[in-house]
């Protein structure tokens, strides 16, 4: 019996915005029965073999619900755990403390005052996708009414210094399958980018692209350490995303650690991505 693999989506993009569309026909070719579901569909996914979170990119406005189900899906990837600790970006101040290089991460939980940077600034809700609630401050400027409204919607708010090398470079995202790099791509500035018809994301200028080997070491490193806080090994993890950017001394820093639903930008590069892709959702059977 062939076994089942389920790549989970979301009711506004019921099989995905099309990045995955090479993965269907490359699980089918390693024997993988498939087929897409939304998250909170009546589907049996337990009865499934694979369940792999993809496009679940209406989570963040029903978080406790979407945690509370991926708890009780067994055949979840990546695991209810890795996502209860990841959709939450307070796990960068984790990865801080680590010793890791991630942009300075300032957090402002309900009830608490919030103090800016010096300079150009970004404040977004520590749960969140898409960019949805995010916005950039000038040097100086007061964004204590933005904080109080994510405060009001019970968001913790995230202060970080703005990269201004995002609007020359924008972002560097390495993708990692079954714990091993695959490829990565490049990704334009998303603050001002127009959103998708869905609603649920920020359209972006994605390209190929080739890490520099201090790009490639620093997420060899981040992936150690989540894994070490998370207890687990980096093979347990199917899927990885890497968000990387320039900091002022030229040198890569973490922007986001995309363990949840990411694109993984099959689109940006080679057809055998898919395979290695499906290759690995077969290794986490085994």
């Amino acid at each position: 019996m062939s076994p089942t693999a389920v790549l989970v989506s979301c009711s506004e993009l019921p099989e995905g915005d099309g990045d995955d569309d090479a993965v269907v026909p490359a699980l089918a070719s390693l024997g993988f029965s498939v087929s897409w579901a939304p998250w909170d569909s009546s589907f049996d996914f337990a009865a499934a073999d694979a369940v792999v979170l993809r496009a679940t990119w209406d989570y963040a406005a029903r978080r406790p619900e979407f945690l509370d189900w991926c708890e009780s899906v067994p055949s979840l990837l990546n695991s209810a755990d890795v996502v209860r600790w990841n959709t939450d970006k307070t796990y960068l101040t984790e990865l801080l403390d680590a010793g890791l290089a991630v942009v300075p991460t300032a957090l402002a939980a309900p009830g608490d005052d919030a103090r800016f940077p010096a300079t150009d600034f970004v404040v977004k809700p520590s749960v969140g996708a898409g960019s949805r609630g995010a916005a950039r401050f000038t040097a100086g400027a007061d964004a204590s009414a933005h904080v109080a409204a994510l405060h009001a919607e019970g968001h913790t708010a995230l202060i970080q210094p703005y990269q201004s090398s995002v609007d020359t470079s924008g972002e560097l995202a390495l993708v990692y399958l079954g714990g091993i790099y695959s490829h990565a791509f490049s990704k334009g500035a998303m603050l001002g980018s127009t959103m998708d018809a869905s609603g649920l994301y920020l359209t972006e200028k994605l390209a190929p692209a080739s890490p520099p080997a201090e790009a490639l070491a620093l997420a060899e490193d981040v992936l150690d350490a989540a894994s070490a806080l998370l207890g687990i090994l980096r093979a347990e993890l199917l899927y990885a995303r890497v968000d990387l950017v320039r900091g002022a001394d030229g040198k890569p820093l973490l922007l986001e650690l995309e363990l949840t639903e990411p694109s993984l930008g099959f689109r940006q590069t080679d057809p055998s991505a898919a395979l290695r892709f499906a290759s690995a959702v077969r290794q986490q059977l085994a």
